[in-house]
């Protein structure tokens, strides 16, 4: 299973290669790798596969993959039809169409989402590949995405899937918390009982609810209709709408009994088939009636999946199939006739039928399987779905009925649209003419399909009979999973079970399908009950937006001591009540261990006193740094070396991206700006300063049991290979967070550049050879020494540069590589290389920067989280804990034995994000704005030397 998910992975990475190279014909390359992961799933039909990959034991987080009857049936289908859609891509779309590599690669990770979702024991990790499902089905839905509809219809699909996953997520947790484990396994063996777990199956399936469109959430399937047809056949009929129905079918087993299931899954799903079918009736465009009829169809699956008899579960895994085989025949022949006719308007369509025999003959083969006409497959599961409701003993006598009424309703209103699906595409009709009136004719554009083109719809439509014919030998594939719920399975599927009373209901069925469709006239436009949904929908985002607004307007008036002051009484007040109301530990104090500690606190307060009166700003910063490089010595008083160098370190860098920026500002603060010395200010000072001591003092006598730092170093260097158990604990023992914080890191570099440089990047910082009065003969102690100003040049800087740069470079270098075991590893050695590159900055200006390192800092951030984030991956592919340290033993000529921790290489992309940090502070606060400032310069001589 890790081998399919693999491939397809590969195989959507270079999808867009392979589409840019072969052109459309690179989707028949793509098209063999599902398919031949489909021969896997055939090889191992009738056995049960289990995989576990370790990730993050201790938050149950793990690859746990189950292949089993259920999982056989959906991956099937996922894989199958989802090579007949790439193969179908291959001419449906143009050599010209935009974007297509990219949505050849979108449409291959979709199959690998799903086949990860209906193969995930975890169910955390259902709920990564259910919301890659969902982030997958907005790109394909919005590939057109300078069409407004299109990208309305992709936020609507993500909005509504999006916020049912999160209820289901919040689900998952429950269940897991309640059950003791994640494992949809060890769920089904031994189901919980209780309240929070009927809360959780209630969250549950709204996130089925809502990723298979049923009602009151289903308003996003017919506008994702805009989508091109290839994910209209794909995720709306075969794939992507199944999850909610897998969901609903893997959890049927342990929750049929829960007393919230079937009052939801039930009635639901029966006002889905009804009100989905009349819109059915109404709509023109013929993929919208094939997406309410998905609709209605889907709430019919999940009835059947949801109802908890294994004679339901077999009728259900048998529509399931069905449904994809039709419903996906069914909206590739609509792209076929969009392609050739140029509509999909079954008012202006007439004469199909005669001028594309072959096309109206698979079509009229899916539509018979939809509407359930024998021999087909969908008949087959209906009369079976029949049967089962009318036998489920499950349910009371009274709601039987009713629930047998709801579905015959639903399944004469599925006889009717699919009849009307075949009158609309094919039948001869009359069309308006040029008077305004109507006469006989046929369409005039016709482009009749190739065989490539209608190959996949027509083996759908040949399948859904041949699976109909050989029912019995499909029953032996689908009954396992049907036999894992609770009960006796007493049906079987057959074309043929005599007569009886479901027999007697289908042909009821099927003549008033009839009559209705003979009054398609009378079903008018008023009834739009599924419209109103949508028309909710906008209602609320508008409703949404304006609170969002009135709540932004009270809190957020653009006052920024205001919003400082309502965070500061925040953390004031929430803690302290909390800690009055809620806490039981004292507090025991030690006001210094040395008189050092006394003397370098007293200079730390006499500073943060003198930064609130200073009027010079560049006083106030150096007066701010004096109080951080305190809190370093007291890091090292404590015997912290590590914390006091990186402390040390940082403090400095702040100091000098302080006086970048302050370059831009007056000197003094002007006396109109100052605000006023007020006793409010004070008192909440006084106050937050007191809060954020009262609460390290509660934290720190908190604690109840053995501290866990007695045992890090010893596990430092036994599990990382370290002394340094400071650098061991952060790229290795809690390696995830500081992955994280890098990727925030980067991240918010990323963001701050874009808005320093608002349009585009700025780039690598020029070179001296850039610059218009650069003269390579001159020598200097730096490489861009002369270009600087002679009244900015300092000579004694320049040549301190030159002789301390190296060391300091050097430095950085031992601190990247003894920092696992002495002080220092990647942070330290990143900043220590990017003070260096700030001196050099100070002393050559922006062209000694480009001179120092002519790389852009994009590409220094990029390389240093591929690097750390590919420690991951390899530890994954070779079967070890997720970023574990492996330690080598090398014998190297003249240095002699080494010992070499894999961690090296996360903290080399540690040290490269660092340096790239620093290189784009510098770029943007000080290289861009140098040239912004010459360019300003240039202009004004200019002006003076015009006016003179």
């Amino acid at each position: 299973m890790l081998e399919i998910l693999l491939a397809l992975a590969i195989a959507a990475l270079a999808a867009p290669l392979c589409v840019r190279t072969l052109g459309r014909n690179g989707f028949y390359v793509l098209a063999l790798v599902p398919f031949g992961c489909l021969g896997w799933v055939i090889a191992n039909w009738g056995s049960t596969q289990r995989v576990r990959v370790g990730w993050a034991p201790s938050i149950e987080m793990n690859i746990d993959l189950r292949f089993d009857a259920l999982a056989a049936i959906m991956s099937a289908l996922v894989l199958g039809i989802g090579t007949l859609i790439l193969a179908y891509c291959a001419r449906y779309f143009e050599d010209d169409e935009p974007r297509l590599g990219v949505f050849a690669a979108q449409l291959v990770a979709f199959a690998a989402a799903m086949f990860g979702l209906v193969t995930s024991d975890n169910m955390l990790l259902l709920f990564v590949f259910w919301e890659m499902t969902t982030v997958l089905s907005f790109l394909l839905v919005g590939h057109h995405a300078e069409q407004a509809v299109s990208r309305r219809a992709a936020i609507q699909a993500l909005l509504v899937t999006g916020a049912g996953g999160l209820a289901m997520l919040v689900g998952i947790v429950i269940l897991g918390q309640v059950s003791g484990s994640y494992l949809l396994s060890d769920l089904l063996a031994g189901p919980p009982t209780g309240v929070a777990v009927d809360v959780a199956v209630v969250l549950l399936l709204i996130g089925a609810l809502s990723k298979s469109a049923i009602v009151p959430l289903h308003f996003w399937l017919p506008g994702a209709m805009a989508a091109p047809t290839p994910v209209s056949a794909y995720l709306h009929a075969a794939a992507m709408v199944k999850a909610g129905v897998y969901l609903v079918a893997r959890l049927a087993p342990a929750f049929a009994g829960s007393p919230v299931w079937h009052p939801l899954i039930l009635t639901l799903g029966v006002a889905s088939m009804v009100l989905a079918g009349l819109r059915s009736l109404q709509v023109t465009d013929l993929k919208l009636l094939l997406a309410f009829g998905t609709v209605s169809q889907l709430g019919f699956l999940i009835l059947l999946v949801g109802l908890g008899t294994p004679d339901a579960a077999l009728a259900g895994a048998a529509l399931i199939v069905a449904h994809a085989f039709f419903k996906a025949c069914l909206f590739m022949v609509v792209g076929i006739i969009d392609h050739g006719a140029g509509t999909r308007d079954l008012r202006e369509l007439s004469g199909l039928g005669r001028r594309a025999p072959v096309l109206c003959a698979v079509a009229v083969l899916a539509a018979l399987s939809m509407a359930g006409i024998p021999p087909l497959l969908g008949f087959v599961g209906k009369e079976s779905a029949l049967g089962a409701i009318l036998d489920a003993d499950i349910l009371a006598g009274p709601a039987r009925l009713l629930l047998t009424a709801g579905v015959v309703l639903g399944s004469i209103l599925t006889v009717g649209y699919s009849i009307r699906f075949i009158w609309g595409a094919f039948a001869d009709k009359d069309l308006p003419d040029a008077d305004g009136g109507k006469s006989p004719g046929e369409h005039g554009q016709w482009h009749a399909p190739g065989v490539p083109f209608l190959a996949a719809p027509a083996l759908l439509a040949v399948a859904s009979l041949v699976a109909g014919l050989a029912a019995p030998w499909l029953d032996q594939l689908l009954n396992p999973y049907a036999k894992t719920l609770p009960g006796v399975l007493d049906s079987h599927l057959s074309s043929w079970h005599g007569f009886n009373a479901p027999l007697a209901l289908t042909i009821l069925i099927i003549c008033a399908g009839i009559v209705l469709f003979r009054m398609r006239g009378r079903i008018g436009e008023s009834a739009t009950l599924l419209g109103n949904a949508d028309r909710a929908y906008d209602a609320t985002l508008r409703t949404m937006d304006r609170l969002s607004l009135r709540m932004t307007g009270a809190v957020q008036r653009g006052s920024l001591p205001l919003s400082q002051a309502t965070i500061l009484v925040t953390l004031i007040l929430l803690p302290t009540v909390l800690l009055a109301v809620g806490t039981r530990t004292g507090v025991r104090l030690r006001l210094w261990d040395s008189p050092f500690q006394a003397a370098i606190a007293t200079i730390m307060v006499a500073m943060a006193l003198g930064a609130t009166v200073l009027r010079n700003r560049l006083a106030s910063v150096l007066v701010v740094g004096v109080t951080g490089y305190g809190c370093g010595v007291i890091f090292a008083l404590h015997g912290a070396p590590d914390l006091a160098l990186t402390q040390f370190l940082v403090e400095t860098l702040t100091l000098v991206i302080f006086m970048l920026v302050l370059r831009a500002f007056p000197a003094e603060i002007d006396e109109s700006r100052t605000a006023a010395f007020t006793v409010r200010r004070v008192i909440l000072s006084a106050l937050v300063g007191a809060t954020v001591a009262v609460l390290a003092a509660f934290a720190i006598a908190a604690r109840s049991t053995e501290p866990i730092w007695h045992l890090i170093p010893d596990a430092a260097y036994t599990f990382g290979g370290g002394k340094n158990a400071v650098n061991v604990v952060l790229v290795d023992i809690r390696a995830w967070d500081t992955l994280g914080e890098i990727s925030v890191l980067v991240v918010a570099a990323t963001g701050v550049a874009s808005l320093v440089f608002r349009s585009r990047r700025f780039g690598s910082a020029p070179r001296a050879a850039d610059a218009p009065n650069y003269d390579p003969d001159l020598v200097s102690w730096l490489s861009a020494g002369r270009l600087v100003a002679r009244r900015d040049r300092s000579m004694v800087l320049q040549i301190t540069t030159r002789l301390v740069f190296p060391t300091i470079m050097v430095l950085s270098v031992y601190f990247f590589f003894s920092g696992h075991n002495a002080p220092g590893g990647g942070f330290a050695g990143g900043l220590t290389a990017g003070l260096a590159l700030t001196l050099r900055y100070l002393a050559g200006g922006r062209y000694e920067l480009g001179e120092a390192l002519p790389v852009d800092a994009g590409h220094l951030l990029g390389a240093g989280l591929a690097l750390a984030a590919g420690t991951a991956a390899t530890s994954l592919l070779v079967g070890a804990p997720v970023l574990s340290s492996a330690m080598l033993t090398l014998t190297l000529p003249v240095i002699g034995h080494v010992k070499v921790v894999t961690a090296l290489f996360f903290d080399l992309g540690v040290y490269l994000i660092v340096v790239g940090l620093v290189l784009d502070v510098l770029r943007s606060l000080g290289a861009r704005l140098d040239s912004e400032l010459a360019t300003a310069e240039d202009e004004s001589s200019s002006a003076r030397g015009g006016f003179q």
